[in-house]
């Protein structure tokens, strides 16, 4: 299972979607995070997103003393050395963009590195994984993953349908990622990927970010620290070490709301979720062994017992994610 020409000693989350405050940022620097990909747009159209854009400007302001916006990875070398977590933008959903690729060049100039082709659903540029059917990558799909190969902006399909999946990784000519599932031959779930998608990103040299969210975790909200290493242990004998990181998917103290949001949008009628959806939408419990920021050293803790070398846990818990951004950021 050795890692190889990993950066050491880096911790890089590459998604949370937090209700963003002084004691996460503060949590941030206590548990020594080093970088964090944040969700800036589920459903957002182009003005809404400029509009958090601008709310994540106020907070660097704020709390400049211990977040800072990244756009490379040397970022995050500066914000180590400043004692701060370097904060990158991403999308959940194109749906800022809309139906102009050129938007893509100015989301990336005010510093956006990641966008999912879909969210859950069909989008103008490829299949979401709750869709009946897989269309694959449409032509504006085709258009935009060039741009964003050309800018530099990484490709994320980690909620995309499977044949979209595997033909965004032919189609790309830089390697793609999954920022947050697992492998859903440990957790049976359509959000998971299938060996077939893992083996493909492994040989295009793309990245899996394990994600800590009950629903993606065997046991759901149970799920034993040991478990969790243990899939990560079982992954790694399958397919390397190098293509894997963490995407803890942390969605912390979020109210019930923000997941009808995520599901729904505007697309769907209140009635079609029988009505009192909305008001009953709660988040899962996280599991006891990773609540906030402050515990990836219990992450770090239990891949070592899962009989992972000291050099292959820092690949993990964030050296692997430092060399795929030094690859993947930038024209």
């Amino acid at each position: 299972m050795a890692a190889k020409n990993s950066e050491q000693s880096y911790l890089i989350d590459c998604l949370q979607y937090a209700r963003w405050s002084e004691k996460i940022f503060s949590e941030m620097r206590e548990g020594g995070v080093d970088a964090v990909h944040v969700t800036i747009a589920y459903h957002e159209d182009f003005r809404e997103t400029v509009r958090n854009i601008c709310d994540w400007h106020r907070r660097f302001r704020v709390h400049g003393d211990m977040i800072v916006h990244a756009k490379s990875a040397n970022d995050i070398v500066c914000a180590r050395e400043t004692g701060r977590t370097a904060i990158f933008f991403g999308f959940q959903n194109p749906s800022p963009v809309g139906d102009d690729v050129e938007l893509l060049g100015f989301f990336y100039g005010a510093g956006v590195r990641f966008m999912q082709l879909t969210y859950n659903n069909q989008s103008l540029l490829a299949s979401g994984y709750l869709e009946n059917a897989d269309s694959g990558i449409t032509r504006m799909g085709r258009e935009v993953i060039a741009e964003m190969n050309r800018l530099g902006m990484v490709v994320d399909m980690s909620h995309s349908a499977e044949l979209s999946i595997l033909q965004a990784i032919e189609l790309s000519a830089r390697p793609i990622a999954v920022t947050h599932a697992n492998p859903a031959s440990w957790k049976p779930t359509p959000r998971n990927k299938s060996d077939r998608v893992l083996e493909a990103l492994s040989k295009s040299g793309g990245m899996l970010g394990f994600s800590i969210y009950p629903n993606h975790l065997r046991n759901g909200s149970e799920c034993t620290l040991d478990e969790f290493c243990q899939m990560i242990a079982r992954t790694a004998e399958k397919f390397g070490v190098d293509m894997l990181g963490l995407g803890t998917d942390l969605c912390q103290d979020q109210p019930g709301s923000v997941v009808e949001w995520m599901r729904r949008g505007r697309w769907m009628r209140d009635e079609s979720a029988g009505g009192a959806a909305a008001e009953n939408a709660e988040f899962p419990r996280q599991p006891e062994w990773f609540s906030c920021n402050r515990d990836f050293r219990n992450v770090a803790s239990g891949l070592r017992a899962a009989g992972f070398s000291i050099q292959e846990v820092d690949a993990i818990m964030g050296g692997n994610w430092m060399r795929f951004f030094k690859s993947s950021f930038g024209g």
